[in-house]
């Protein structure tokens, strides 16, 4: 007789008596061949299941165009020993290791770590939902604290961006997660510039108002999506103060487009002889202004 049509009865039961054989002992539990196949099993078998996750996360963080090498590797890295910590955990569970006795010894020491590391853990955790999210990528123009940046690496732990002054600045995830954050390309490139002016209340208003529509028709970016404005926003106490409105599609350049627009302005006021507004303040005296001879009597 047979057996699944492979062995018959005799040999199966030859197989089943060679698996069982012991060959040593942990503790109380004796480790058989069939122990040590599935110990070895578990092993081998989470390598080939993590290189097929790996290569996976590659695939997929390219489909996001997450290109930088070393993001990749890390996220790989990671996988892999989650992978095989759960491998090996099922190994030495298989050969009767206690991993409850094991985790309950090293339970002190894991605290320890986990308070050296929490920080390290925000910030991979951060990573990883801005890699999710692609609210920021590779190349984009945010605002963090005031500053412009260039997104130039994202990391695990930290993004790498430059300044217009061309310095590498490194931003921790979490403060890009946590904090406020204007990214100036996330959806669009458009981006307003705006310019303040004041003008002596002697000034014509309405030719004022035309020279600087002229101004901002000249500097607006033609293919922008909203129209540019002037405004008189203020009657201050020295000057009539207007704004001039423009939008651009290229907002790592703003700072060039506002030094434009303040020399256009000021050519602009000149050709219509308008007097660019600075505070005066007047200075009365009661009694006239005192003269040297009544310097000298007092």
């Amino acid at each position: 007789m047979t057996l699944l049509g492979i062995f018959d009865a005799d040999t199966w039961q030859w197989v089943h008596d060679w698996l069982v054989i012991e060959l040593f002992q942990i503790g109380n539990h004796h480790v058989t061949i069939a122990s040590l196949l599935v110990a070895l099993l578990a092993f081998f078998g989470s390598r080939l299941f993590s290189k097929a996750v790996q290569r996976g996360i590659r695939t997929g963080m390219r489909s996001r165009n997450v290109s930088d090498e070393g993001t990749i590797a890390v996220a790989q890295k990671l996988a892999h020993y989650l992978i095989m910590i759960v491998g090996i955990g099922i190994a030495l569970e298989a050969l009767g290791v206690d991993l409850g006795a094991l985790f309950a010894a090293g339970a002190v020491f894991a605290i320890g770590v986990g308070f050296a590391l929490q920080g390290l853990a925000q910030n991979f955790v951060s990573g990883v939902i801005l890699m999710i999210e692609r609210s920021i990528t590779p190349g984009d123009i945010i605002n963090s604290e005031g500053d412009i940046l260039r997104v130039k690496r994202m990391g695990i732990r930290s993004t790498t961006a430059v300044n217009r002054d061309g310095e590498d600045v490194l931003l921790p995830n979490t403060m890009l997660v946590q904090n406020k954050v204007r990214n100036l390309t996330l959806d669009e490139n458009w981006n307003r510039v705006s310019v303040s002016v004041g003008v002596a209340y002697e000034s014509d208003l309405r030719a004022v108002k035309k020279a600087l529509d002229s101004v901002a028709n000249r500097l607006h970016a033609a293919r922008a999506p909203h129209k540019p404005s002037v405004l008189l926003t203020e009657f201050a106490e020295s000057s009539v103060n207007f704004s001039v409105l423009v939008w651009t599609g290229e907002p790592w350049g703003i700072p060039k487009l506002r030094s434009d627009l303040h020399f256009a302005i000021w050519d602009a006021l000149d050709d219509v002889d308008v007097t660019i507004a600075y505070p005066q303040i007047d200075v009365h005296f009661p009694g006239g202004i005192p003269s040297g001879e009544d310097e000298k009597k007092s």
